[in-house]
């Protein structure tokens, strides 16, 4: 039986990402998605017809998605039923996220509205195209879904990542010392280690 392992990075990672995870999924031909989306319909034309290339090729396919990969993965794919997810830092409550930032910033939603875009001081771009599209298509995730959130997370709190577990039957794995970005060696150690033991749950 072949399966297919689909790494789709976050913001400013690369398709190559996915070489770290080969060793761990010895039972998958493992690949990184080089795709080129920047807003969730962009995402939708695009990791669609990729996946139904898998799909005729694969009997299973199963992926890893990190930050805002994990919310354009569920965003073109939510109504597509994969064998397992596991989402690292996942984005899943954009429309909070860009409230957020807005906040950071003190743009109100009416300025949003009249100026249409509003660059910020730490480097993102408010969109109210971006705003009101996240709106209109709620997400919806029925994938055996497990995530691994760092305590330390700036991105999405715990709560908000607690709702989206409780209401897709997510298993959440808190690491107290985690970023949203998982880089150091503790980290990543930690990162390997929540895979494994999620990948042997599965198995059971």
């Amino acid at each position: 039986m072949k399966k297919k392992m689909i790494y789709i990075h976050g913001k400013n990672g690369t398709a190559a990402e996915a070489k770290h995870y080969e060793p761990l999924f010895p039972g998958f031909d493992v690949i990184g998605f080089d795709y080129k989306s920047e807003t969730p319909w962009e995402a939708q034309e695009e990791f669609r017809p990729f996946l139904a290339s898998l799909n005729a090729e694969y009997n299973d396919v199963a992926v890893i998605a990190n930050s805002i990969g994990a919310f354009f993965t569920m965003c073109a794919l939510g109504d597509k039923q994969m064998e397992k997810a596991y989402f690292i830092s996942p984005i899943v409550n954009m429309e909070r996220l860009i409230a957020d930032m807005m906040k950071w910033s003190g743009v109100s939603e009416s300025e949003l509205k009249d100026k249409g875009t509003i660059a910020t001081s730490f480097g993102e771009v408010l969109s109210w195209e971006y705003l009101s599209w996240v709106r209109k298509h709620p997400i919806s995730w029925n994938t055996p879904t497990v995530i691994l959130y760092g305590a330390g997370d700036k991105m999405q709190s715990f709560d908000t990542i607690r709702l989206f577990a409780d209401k897709t039957k997510a298993v959440v794995t808190v690491m107290e010392n985690g970023e949203h970005w998982f880089h150091t060696e503790s980290q990543l150690a930690f990162l390997d280690k929540w895979l494994q033991n999620s990948i042997f749950q599965r198995m059971r």
